[in-house]
C-alpha cells in the first residue's frame, strides 16, 4: 500500500470538506501578527509558549514541516520570518499560497514526504515547526534525522504529536464518550481490514499510526537533539475531557 499517496489524496479531500486543520487563518490574524501580536499551535487547544521562539522572528528561517493549511506558516511569515511550508497535500499547500497572495506575504511551498527533506541542504533553517502530523507517517526516525540535518547548530525543533494511548480505543465509540479498548499498540491503520478502516476513519480520512514515546521522544534524542521544553494538551473530544491526548516538545540541535 502506498501510504503517502493514499494520505495525500485523503488530505486533499479533507480540504474540500473543511477539516479544521485545513481552514486558512483570517486577515485579522495576519494584521495582528504584523504588529507583533501572534501565536501558533502545535496542538489543538494550547498555543506554543513565546519563549520557545526567538524573541524577534525577522530574518529567522523557518521550515513548517507537514504544516500546510494556511494556518501557522502565514502567521509566522507575517511576524517577519522567512517561511517554507512543506507538506504532502497539494491542496493544503494551496491554502498557504492563497493566504500569501491575499495578504502580500512571501512564502515558499514545497510538496513532499516528511521523511525526505532532500530538497533542502544541510543547516539551512533556524527552526523547524512540526505540528501534529507524524501520526500520518508510518515511521518517525527518518523525520527526526532529517529535521536535525536541515537545522543550523543552535536551531530548534518544535513538535506536536498524539499521546499513543489514544489509539487503543474504538474511535467512533470514543467520540461519543464510550471508551472501549479495541486495539493493541502499536496501532497501524494500514494493517486493518477494509471494513475496520472504514469503521475507524470513514471513507475520506487519511490513515493514522500510533508511535511510542520511545519513538517520539527517544527518537529525537537519538537523532542528536537536546530536549528543552515539554507540555501536554487536551483534545476537543470526549476523550480529551479525561486525558491529555497531545504532547508538544522543544528540542535544540547542539552547537558543536
Amino acid at each position: 500500500m502506498d501510504i503517502r499517496a493514499y494520505n495525500r489524496e485523503k488530505w486533499d479531500l479533507q480540504v474540500e470538506q473543511g477539516n479544521p486543520w485545513t481552514i486558512p487563518c483570517s486577515p485579522e490574524r495576519i494584521a495582528a501578527a504584523r504588529k507583533g501580536e501572534w501565536s501558533v499551535g502545535l496542538t489543538e487547544q494550547k498555543q506554543v509558549p513565546r519563549n520557545w521562539f526567538p524573541a524577534d522572528l525577522h530574518g529567522v528561517d523557518i521550515l513548517c514541516l507537514a504544516s500546510g493549511g494556511g494556518q501557522q506558516g502565514p502567521v509566522l511569515a507575517a511576524a517577519g520570518a522567512n517561511v517554507t511550508v512543506f507538506d504532502n497535500s497539494p491542496r493544503q499547500l494551496e491554502q498557504d499560497r492563497m493566504v500569501a497572495k491575499r495578504e502580500g506575504l512571501v512564502l515558499v511551498t514545497v510538496e513532499g514526504d516528511m521523511r525526505d527533506l532532500s530538497d533542502f541542504g544541510d543547516g539551512c533553517f533556524d527552526l523547524v515547526f512540526h505540528p501534529i502530523s507524524n501520526c500520518f507517517c508510518p515511521e518517525l526516525r527518518p523525520v527526526w534525522r532529517e529535521a536535525f540535518r536541515v537545522l543550523r547548530p543552535g536551531g530548534s525543533l518544535l513538535a506536536g504529536f498524539n499521546n499513543p494511548t489514544i489509539y487503543i480505543f474504538d474511535g467512533p465509540l470514543a467520540m461519543n464518550g464510550k471508551f472501549e479498548v479495541r486495539y493493541h499498540l502499536p496501532f497501524d491503520a494500514s494493517q486493518l481490514t477494509e471494513d475496520e478502516r472504514y469503521h475507524e476513519f470513514g471513507e475520506d480520512s487519511p490513515l493514522e499510526f500510533s508511535h511510542s514515546l520511545e519513538e517520539q521522544i527517544g527518537g529525537q534524542l537519538e537523532a542528536g537533539f537536546v530536549l528543552t521544553g515539554f507540555y501536554e494538551s487536551s483534545q476537543n473530544s470526549p476523550l480529551g475531557q479525561v486525558m491529555p491526548a497531545y504532547i508538544a516538545t522543544r528540542a535544540i540541535k547542539p552547537i558543536d
